[in-house]
């Protein structure tokens, strides 16, 4: 009765569906749902436990990996592929009789989520090919309204542009600097080379004074070498550098693992591993150096004792949440100032008034 319910309720959301191609949340519940009726199988038919062992645990390792990178191909292919095998080995191995309904209906559910995922993996393909057919790979539409209704800068207040990914596009600017002309021209999921592709559009029409530039997070989850990001990074910075525009680098933020238990797709170490993390906030640091560049060091007012993301200052192990952001607030005005040439603003000097020679001192 419980599968029977359970395959009503699936095809019912799966009808629902406006797209072949299925949510991230609807390709998790497959995963799961399958992993228990090739498991349940199992209980029902014996030597399909031996046989198809191996076939469920290549899909659940592809299913973790689902699970941490959303609308990656080659995992749902292996999650495909290994469910059509279960099915084939299932029609091979021999049945007891008389075959309980329940397992019959369990086949038949797993049948037809297979068939569902064969409808997400092409419709994933096409989108990926229209992706990559994109006239506008880099999303310069995004800020094209904005680029163009955004007055010229005024002499006394200069402009610095923040370009980034999502860690700079969620990142409301006015709010933590009221005063300054800080203009976000982060957008989320973007690599390097995107940003290099919306340099001129973005940064250098824009007349700054300064850019801030803030990315490679992305880059590092997509398996891009380090050595292509730097060359990402030198274009970015001699562009700026040519229309006399100050660079400001930031160094990448600390990942964590911390919040896995609120969504297993939180786990970040594995795509965006520390050790690469170190080794570019090392070669911004060399390279700013070198080149007489303002680095901007996030890392150690965000990372824990072991190097991570400190827990209570992003909320999913990447983005910086309020606390995060508060933090990261000063260090970006200071670097700015820096790059700018302007002079810090002095601590508040306390302003205690001392009682006359002769009069007590007034109670606290």
């Amino acid at each position: 009765m419980k599968a029977v319910l359970f395959s009503f309720l699936a095809a019912t959301v799966w009808a629902q569906t406006p797209t072949a191609l299925l949510s991230n949340v609807e390709v998790n519940q497959l995963c799961q749902r399958s992993r228990q009726l090739m498991e349940a199988g199992g209980v029902a038919v014996p030597d399909l436990a031996r046989a198809a062992a191996p076939v469920i645990e290549n899909v659940k390792q592809a299913c973790i990996q689902i699970q941490l990178r959303p609308n990656a191909g080659q995992p749902t292919y292996v999650f495909m592929m290994n469910v059509r095998a279960y099915l084939a080995l299932a029609d091979a191995v021999p049945k007891p009789f008389p075959f309980p309904e329940a397992a019959r209906l369990q086949f038949a559910e797993l049948r037809d989520g297979s068939t569902r995922l064969d409808s997400h993996f092409r419709a994933l393909l096409e989108s990926k090919e229209s992706q990559i057919q994109d006239g506008d790979r880099d999303n310069l539409a995004r800020f094209g309204d904005a680029n163009h209704k955004l007055p010229a800068p005024l002499p006394s207040k200069p402009r610095v542009v923040f370009l980034g990914d999502s860690i700079t596009d969620l990142w409301r600017l006015n709010e933590y600097f009221p005063d300054r002309d800080f203009v976000n021209r982060g957008i989320s999921g973007q690599i390097t080379g995107q940003m290099l592709g919306r340099m001129k559009a973005d940064v250098l029409d824009l007349h700054p004074s300064a850019v801030v530039i803030l990315g490679g997070t992305n880059d590092l989850a997509r398996d891009i070498p380090l050595t292509a990001i730097e060359d990402d990074y030198v274009m970015l910075a001699e562009l700026a550098t040519a229309a006399k525009i100050k660079v400001v680098f930031a160094s990448l933020l600390p990942v964590s693992d911390a919040h896995t238990d609120v969504n297993p797709s939180y786990e970040r170490t594995k795509t965006r591993p520390p050790v690469y993390i170190k080794a570019l906030n090392e070669w911004l640091e060399r390279y700013c150096g070198q080149h007489g560049y303002t680095f901007l060091n996030y890392f150690p007012a965000l990372a824990d004792a072991q190097g991570q993301f400190g827990a209570e200052l992003s909320d999913d192990g990447l983005h910086p949440n309020s606390k995060g952001y508060r933090l990261m607030a000063p260090l970006a005005q200071q670097a700015v100032d820096k790059a700018l040439g302007v002079a810090p603003v002095p601590a508040a000097v306390s302003t205690v008034v001392k009682p006359k020679k002769g009069n007590p001192a007034p109670a606290k």
